[in-house]
């Protein structure tokens, strides 16, 4: 694996809008924490565009982002936010060459696209806020966990909470996954989803219970959780309000616990990962333990060089 330089104050946090677009207010107090410690932030020129739910057209988000893993007075590469959008870039972009750079890339939600595809290329990445979540109010511990992994820590802070035990279990892989439905749309496609001896992180945001139901098991019915080493479940975040009164809904842990016990692996439920407001951040691509029994996780190598 291609692991990126742990960064320093001063280090320049250049800062792109691949998906969605986000409005300069919200941008600039995100970006107004990051340089309280230390850093220096450097947006792209496309970084504000907006056309309808993308930020921008498909040609200038891909260009930002080029550019931004190969400008050398940029050490790291920040998405602004999620939403909609990477996967229309993928032709655009040469991803070799992004992966080659060794930049730290960090970001979630739709950014779950570029995750698998640099993974895939060697580059460890970083599952992690974006401009528009640091513009919100957290716990304080969320901030330091994102600080401290930019800096080459990933201890995991005694605050975040435990994950509760699906299938019990000792199960040890590298770190693989994001958001569920960016996950599936993978499938079949040039950088799919690949768990074969990995642990699979999972977690999304307002999806139905029926459809979190469903692709769980097109997971399941075409074998990509069964050949895990383990699974961790963060949080389905606002499926349990939200429901086709046509159809009834279920709570989302229990669609997932069934499909994890079916499943067989070692798997928890809960962990603190995705769209939740106490959101850890964590490196996909590096090697880690899963202790199901106890609900606990261990990075089992450096995330950086």
């Amino acid at each position: 694996m291609i692991k990126p330089r742990a960064l320093v104050p001063g280090d320049t946090i250049g800062v792109v809008s691949p998906a969605s677009s986000i409005d300069n207010e919200r941008l600039q107090k995100g970006l107004d924490l990051i340089r309280s410690r230390g850093y220096n932030v450097k947006t792209y020129p496309h970084v504000l565009d907006t056309d309808y739910y993308l930020a921008g057209n498909d040609q200038s988000r891909a260009a930002d982002l080029m550019a931004a893993f190969a400008d050398p007075d940029c050490a790291a590469v920040l998405c602004s936010r999620g939403g909609y959008g990477c996967a229309r870039l993928l032709p655009l972009l040469d991803l070799d060459e992004m992966a080659k750079s060794g930049k730290m890339f960090m970001g979630f939600s739709d950014i779950t696209t570029l995750h698998l595809a640099l993974n895939r290329r060697g580059l460890v990445t970083f599952h992690t806020p974006m401009a528009l979540t640091l513009a919100y109010e957290r716990e304080p511990w969320v901030h330091e966990s994102f600080f401290n992994l930019l800096a080459g820590d990933a201890t995991i802070p005694v605050e975040a909470s435990k994950p509760e035990t699906v299938v019990p279990g000792i199960a040890e892989g590298v770190l693989t996954g994001g958001c569920l439905c960016l996950l599936c749309d993978s499938i079949a496609t040039r950088d799919p989803l690949e768990t074969s001896g990995k642990l699979l992180l999972i977690e999304d945001v307002d999806e139905n219970p029926h459809r979190i139901d469903a692709m769980m098991t097109h997971l399941f019915n075409i074998g990509l959780m069964q050949s895990c080493a383990g699974i961790i479940v963060g949080e389905m975040t606002n499926t349990d309000d939200k429901c086709d009164p046509t159809m009834g809904a279920k709570p989302w842990r229990e669609i997932i616990s069934e499909r994890l016990i079916q499943a067989g692996v070692s798997s928890v439920l809960g962990f603190p990962f995705g769209h939740m407001k106490t959101m850890l951040s964590v490196p996909l691509g590096i090697s880690a333990r899963l202790n199901a029994t106890d609900g606990t996780l261990e990075y089992l190598e450096s995330p950086c060089s």
